[in-house]
């Protein structure tokens, strides 16, 4: 499986088998997160055998159930755009751990951050988590929103954009958003050939925006962030 082929099969699923993750699988998705740590600054670690994260009344009614394995986006507090970071660097992160045959979801909120087995530094803190395993199914795809919503471009002048244009919006129009929001705009400039990719207000929308940007990028070939 490719990244693109990833990125088209993967959608967020809740709901776990009680099934651990492999020695192998483990070994590649660090090496996938160390190489992320490295590049970004941030301390992303994966957790596992860990039920107590995801213990919360609301998970209890049914949000997510089974959750053991999880990926912990942690950045030092002083970082700039360190929400966008962890989007950017936790989509990356996700793709490779559904080329390995595991489901996820991105979690801002029914989660324990006081329980979350991540290690801080004194200037650290989690921004969010990525819940990790094999699904009880392989989820569905989310509605997204009208492409005049989304992009600059739409009928006959995004059809005349560039292919690599195209297939950028494709992806970033698939990307999983805080409560499916979308919040976020890609602008294509006629005159300079490039495009830029902005979020509006919203909930967790800075994080959302380094996903977008990820997604863009892994189907258009074009470094955006």
């Amino acid at each position: 499986m490719t990244e693109l082929e990833a990125l088209n099969a993967r959608h967020s699923v809740r709901k776990y088998k009680d099934i651990p993750i492999e020695a192998e699988k483990a070994s590649a998705i660090k090496a996938v997160i160390d190489e992320c740590n490295q590049e970004s600054g941030l301390n992303i670690q994966l957790i596992l055998d860990d039920p107590k994260c995801f213990d919360t009344l609301m998970n209890h009614y049914g949000w997510f159930s089974n959750v053991k394995h999880y990926i912990a986006l942690v950045g030092d507090k002083s970082l700039k755009n360190l929400e966008e970071l962890c989007g950017y660097y936790g989509q990356k992160i996700l793709l490779a751990c559904q080329m390995q045959g595991l489901n996820s979801c991105w979690v801002a909120g029914t989660y324990k951050k006081g329980k979350c087995q991540a290690s801080l530094t004194k200037n650290q803190k989690i921004v969010c988590v990525i819940a990790l395993g094999y699904g009880e199914n392989q989820g569905s795809q989310h509605k997204s929103k009208p492409l005049d919503k989304v992009c600059n471009l739409h009928g006959e002048d995004f059809e005349k954009s560039p292919d690599w244009f195209k297939e950028g919006v494709w992806a970033a129009r698939k990307a999983p958003t805080a409560v499916n929001q979308q919040k976020f705009f890609v602008t294509f400039d006629e005159k300079t050939q490039t495009a830029d990719i902005q979020a509006k207000r919203g909930p967790n929308s800075k994080i959302d925006l380094g996903i977008v940007k990820y997604n863009f990028e892994v189907a258009s070939g074009k470094k955006i962030f």
